[in-house]
Parts: C-alpha cells; structure tokens; sequence
C-alpha cells in the first residue's frame, strides 16, 4: 500500500463516526484507522463497529474516541496487529484465527506504517459460501406485469432484476448459486442456463407447490459451508462480504439484514395502564427494525428444517431463537429496496438511472 493509499485510511479520534464511515467507504478496505498527529496507532473502526453504533443508535456526529471506549468494554479490546516485515503466513494465519480482513503493521515506534490486506493477499478470493436466490414467488401483487414473466425476471434498467443479483454475488466473489424456482420457472432456466455466462455455477430447485420463503432450502443438500439466501426480488448496494465478516465476528448461527424503517405517527399517542393515563407522547418518531430478506445461516440450522415443509425464514428464526441460537442483525447501511409492489418498480427504475449518472 503506497503512502496516499495509506493516508486515505486514517483518521483521527476527535473525527467523528459519520467521518470514519466516509473513511471506510472511500478507503475500499472496511476499516478506518485512528491514529495520533504522529501516526501512532489508537485503534481501529470497522465496517462491523459501525453497523453495531447504529443499532445501538449512537450519534453518528460523535467522536470516534467514543467508539473506541465502547471497544475496550468488548471481548478483544485493541485491534490485531503485527510488527512490519511480518511473514505473509503468519499474517494469514493471524487473520484466520482473529476472523479479520485487515492487520495494521507497526514500526517500533508504534507508528502505521502499513496494512495487511486478505483481499491483496489473495486476490480473486473466492468466498466461503454458496448462495441461495429464493425466485419461486408468484409475484402476485406484481400483476399484470407477471403474468408472462416470474418476479425476478422482470427488467429493471436494460435487465432483469434477477441478473443485477447475480452479477453483485459473483463480484462478491460468490460462484456456487442455487435458485429456487416454482413459478414459470422456464423463463429464469433459458435466461441464465448453467450460470456460466454470467461467472458463477447456477443449480436450480424446483417446487412442485409453493413452500414459502424458506421451504425451497428443504429441497437442497445439506451445505458445507455458511449460506447466503436472498430474496428474488430485492435491489441492494449491500456489501456481502462485509455480511460474512460480521457474521463470523458475532459467531453467528444466523445473520438477518435489516433495514430502518421509521413511522411518525401524526397523533398525540396516550399510554395507559388499565383505565389510568400514564403517559402521553405527541406526534412520536419510531425507529424500527425490519426484515429486509437477506440472511446468513450455518451449515447446523438445517436441523430446524424439514425436506419438502412449507415454511418462512421467519419460521426459521423462531426456532433458532427458541432452541436459543446466537441470532443477530446486520444493520444495512447500503441502499436496499424490497420491490414489492408497482410503486417500489417505478422507484428501482428510477434508480438504476440515477446510479447509472453516478458512475
């Protein structure tokens, strides 16, 4: 990494989290690195830590040196580093037992001087992982636009919303694909094939009747490695490896993506505890969470689902949550739209041309 690359990179600890955020997003690495007026190393802020802050709510007008004291209360609370001149295997493995993407290395002084980077170490990684684009929806909401064409199929920009998914996981580094198909499945099998045109190796499942969101994953193999499901009809900027970073850093049985989705109720709203008014908030603001049909799940949860059984992911959830699984949210930060209905296809094609402008 040259000294710009470098700079780019660090920030310092009275810069805020809205300024590490635009850190990491323009440094490509994940990471932003705090440092004194001489360089030497505070800490560091991940894509991870970030994510983690917002869930938690925190101002993202506050110091950075505020997130770091949140560090030091966690289980490792100084970053992963390594002296400059470090063996390349040792730094993989160190990044391998650590489950990190980036390793500062120091001079004597403490000064960063570089950083090890598992994307340069190994260029053209392939990711650990298979996915699984759930297309088997009758897209009923959708019509008339489906009555010829499955959901995913439906053109968003110069192509279908179903090739935009793909061409993200294969720049992912993602090259195993299952697709679950149910309705007019013939369009989405003579459109893409075997996936080869496309960098990845596309398998397809059928179901013979609707299994809900989940029930396709009945139908495959067991997997050896953690699975990314996502859903058909979705138009996301997510990055996905940051997804598995995170989901291996939490040691997660499942990861859920979820989105903001804030309500402002128009109303002065009244709390009351049997006939007795407790409390009265006017016009409140709710920040809530929602489900945002992207998931994580390790090769063990398929022990709560059953071949050929109609079920949801969110079926899938509670029975994780009951059998006391580690269950947690990835906080999308990314632009993400769920297109569900005719105004959400309107919005994405308005979209992909303002995106198209920007690049």
């Amino acid at each position: 990494m040259n000294e710009a690359e470098l700079q780019v990179l660090c920030i310092l600890p009275a810069h805020s989290i809205r300024q590490a955020i635009a850190c990491i997003d323009c440094g490509g690495q994940g990471i932003a690195i705090v440092v004194d007026e001489e360089r030497r190393l505070l800490g560091t802020v991940t894509d991870g830590d970030v994510r983690r802050a917002m869930l938690a709510s925190v101002d993202l007008d506050t110091p950075v040196s505020a997130l770091l004291a949140r560090k030091a209360e966690s289980p490792y609370p100084r970053p992963v580093t390594a002296p400059m001149g470090t063996a390349r295997e040792t730094l993989l493995q160190l990044m391998q037992e650590r489950v990190v993407r980036q390793i500062p290395l120091l001079d004597e002084a403490g000064q960063v001087r570089d950083v090890a980077l598992l994307n340069e170490m190994l260029p053209g990684q392939v990711l650990p992982l298979q996915a699984v684009i759930m297309a088997g929806g009758l897209g009923s909401r959708m019509r008339p636009l489906t009555e010829e064409l499955p959901k995913p199929m439906l053109p968003v920009g110069d192509r279908p919303l179903m090739e935009r998914i793909v061409e993200q996981l294969q720049r992912a580094g993602i090259r195993r694909v299952n697709v679950t198909t149910h309705y007019k499945p013939e369009k989405i099998i003579e459109y893409f094939g075997d996936g080869s045109a496309f960098g990845v190796e596309l398998s397809y499942v059928n179901e013979d009747r609707p299994l809900g969101t989940g029930g396709g994953l009945g139908l495959m193999p067991v997997p050896q490695e953690p699975l990314l499901i996502i859903n058909g009809d979705i138009l996301t900027q997510v990055d996905f490896r940051s997804m598995l970073a995170y989901h291996q850093e939490q040691r997660a049985d499942m990861t859920v993506a979820v989105g903001r989705y804030d309500v402002h109720v128009p109303y002065g709203v009244i709390e009351c505890d049997g006939p007795r008014v407790r409390r009265l908030k006017e016009k409140p603001h709710l920040g809530l969470l929602v489900n945002a049909g992207m998931y994580l799940i390790e090769p063990s949860v398929y022990q709560f689902i059953r071949h050929g059984e109609h079920f949801n992911m969110t079926d899938l959830i509670q029975r994780l949550l009951d059998a006391n699984g580690n269950v947690v949210s990835f906080l999308i930060r990314e632009y993400w739209l769920d297109i569900g209905q005719h105004t959400d296809y309107l919005r994405a094609q308005a979209d992909i041309v303002e995106f198209s402008r920007k690049e």
